[in-house]
């Protein structure tokens, strides 16, 4: 990345808190919470990241010779594939079927969260896609000098897209649903945009938790306490054990997020005879609401639904965030207002071969995933004239 007067220097971080909040955040920005320093310094001191957990933080700082940071990524020496919600799970059993190792790898991405933001650090202005490219060439320098198989780049905003396949990445497409705010009054506005059939089954929904005697409260900023976070972290426990059988979270991080990041998040907290019975974390952004963990009794009807996806549109109207984004996976938030939305990762293959099959796949994989989208929003609940709008 050279700007006319030193070769910066670019070199690996195993601490963020070597760093600083400063430097990193003033490339970071406050638009997208997770890229935040506090988010993910809170990954590291809490043991989320580190460790045995198979995420070595090996961060990407390039600096000017006196010290300031031009350009950085977030980035992670990884044991496994778990976590990143970009699988690829079957590239690595069929090089290794090929006598070869496929781990370690290199991730570039926020740990546990498929929000698509900036992988790519570096100032705004004048010569910035310069920078980008720049960047995304030094990370496949990282690479070939940690002798790993491949370089993934998960969850790109567009000029992250724009800068990693001009560096000669394979770029790979997905989806996930988000729900846009056009502009509502309230909930109810909201559902007069639906077909009648739509509107009347989330009313149905809605009606159904609160017959159940249950009540939900919304939680940010100073509401929030250490309890709270207590009781979502039993809850997010709870349904990790019996989803997949280890949290990735520790209870550390949540009242790390909560002493640094209070005023970002949007805690749901379902209650039943003043217990409470489930719970959903959103951090909020510039233009968006994330919604991000779950944790609950999936058996109560429509609790999930209504803490996850009522409650956030909810808030987005009354805050006027233009949309939210609810991840990846689950055909059933279309007719809650959800619709599919294309994402993209980069990833970068050190062998010639592999990365050759791994080109063939993705191109015929995007195809796939593209008329998949387009069959999805022809699921979508709005009436014919709000569709088309």
């Amino acid at each position: 990345m050279p700007d006319g007067r030193e070769t910066p220097r670019a070199r690996l971080v195993g601490d963020l808190g070597e760093i600083g909040a400063t430097r990193w955040n003033a490339l970071a920005g406050s638009d997208n919470p997770f890229l935040r320093y506090e988010f993910l310094r809170a990954l590291e001191e809490s043991g989320s990241v580190g460790g045995e957990t198979g995420w070595i933080p090996q961060h990407l700082a390039i600096e000017d010779v006196a010290g300031a940071l031009l350009g950085a990524a977030p980035l992670y020496v990884k044991g496994h594939s778990y976590g990143e919600y970009v699988f690829d799970h079957g590239w690595a059993e069929a090089w290794q079927r090929t006598g070869h190792e496929y781990y370690p790898k290199l991730l570039s991405a926020v740990p546990f969260t498929p929000v698509p933001g900036p992988r790519i650090l570096v100032a705004p202005g004048d010569g910035a896609a310069e920078r980008r490219l720049g960047v995304a060439e030094t990370l496949i320098a990282a690479a070939r000098q940690l002798d790993v198989s491949s370089l993934h780049v998960t969850f790109l905003d567009a000029p992250g897209i724009e800068a990693f396949a001009a560096a000669g990445y394979l770029i790979r497409r997905g989806y996930q649903f988000h729900w846009d705010n056009r502009g509502y009054k309230n909930f109810e506005d909201f559902l007069e945009t639906l077909a009648s059939r739509k509107r009347k089954a989330i009313r149905k929904e809605r009606r159904a938790v609160a017959e159940q005697g249950i009540t939900l409260q919304r939680l940010t900023g100073a509401d929030l306490k250490a309890q709270h976070w207590d009781m979502f972290y039993a809850l997010y426990t709870s349904t990790s054990d019996r989803k997949w059988g280890m949290p990735y979270l520790t209870r550390d991080f949540f009242h790390r997020l909560g002493a640094a990041m209070a005023d970002e998040v949007m805690l749901v907290l379902a209650f039943r005879d003043g217990a409470p019975i489930g719970g959903a974390l959103n951090l909020i952004g510039a233009d968006a609401l994330y919604g991000r963990n779950w944790g609950g009794d999936e058996s109560i009807p429509f609790v999930h639904f209504e803490a996850c996806y009522y409650q956030a549109i909810d808030f987005a109207i009354e805050r006027g965030i233009a949309r939210v984004e609810a991840g990846a996976q689950g055909e059933h938030k279309i007719q809650r207002g959800y619709l599919p939305v294309e994402t993209a990762s980069a990833h970068w293959i050190a062998d010639p071969g592999f990365r050759h099959a791994v080109a063939d796949f993705l191109e015929r994989e995007t195809a796939s995933v593209r008329r998949d989208i387009e069959t999805l929003k022809g699921f979508g609940p709005y009436r014919c004239d709000e569709a088309s709008q």
